[in-house]
C-alpha cells in the first residue's frame, strides 16, 4: 500500500507540470480538451464515468490517476459503496496486482473524504 498522501501527490503533479503547460501549450490544451469532452454528461453520467477513469487508474497501477479521480468521485458526491463495489470489479478483472491498488485507491479516498470533512 501506498505510503503518500494523494493530495500532495496530485498538488505535486500539477507542480511538476506547470512548466511542460508553458512549453506545450497546444498539447496540453488538446489534453484539457479530450479530458472535458470524455468526461461530459452524456449517455453515461459524470460519476460514471468518474468511476470507470478510477478504475482504468487502478488496473493500470497509476497512483496520479487514483489521486486525480478518488477526488472528482467525491466532488461529484460519489459514495464509498459505489467505489467499493466498482473497485470489487477491478479486483475480479486485474487480480493480485489490482487488490494491491485497490488498498491505495480506499486509502486516498479515506484521507480526502477526512481533509475535507
Amino acid at each position: 500500500m501506498s505510503t503518500f498522501d494523494h493530495a500532495t501527490l496530485i498538488h505535486g503533479i500539477n507542480e511538476s507540470l506547470s512548466t511542460f503547460r508553458k512549453a506545450q501549450p497546444d498539447a496540453m490544451r488538446g489534453f484539457a480538451q479530450l479530458a472535458q469532452a470524455s468526461m461530459a454528461e452524456g449517455a453515461l453520467g459524470s460519476k460514471t464515468k468518474e468511476l470507470i477513469a478510477l478504475a482504468i487508474g487502478v488496473t493500470q497501477r497509476c497512483s496520479g490517476c487514483i489521486g486525480f479521480h478518488v477526488k472528482a468521485l467525491q466532488k461529484l458526491g460519489a459514495t464509498r459503496a459505489e467505489v467499493e463495489e466498482m473497485l470489487a470489479v477491478c479486483v475480479y478483472m486485474g487480480g493480485g496486482p489490482a487488490l494491491m491498488y485497490t488498498a491505495e485507491a480506499l486509502k486516498a479516498w479515506d484521507d480526502m473524504a477526512a481533509a475535507a470533512a
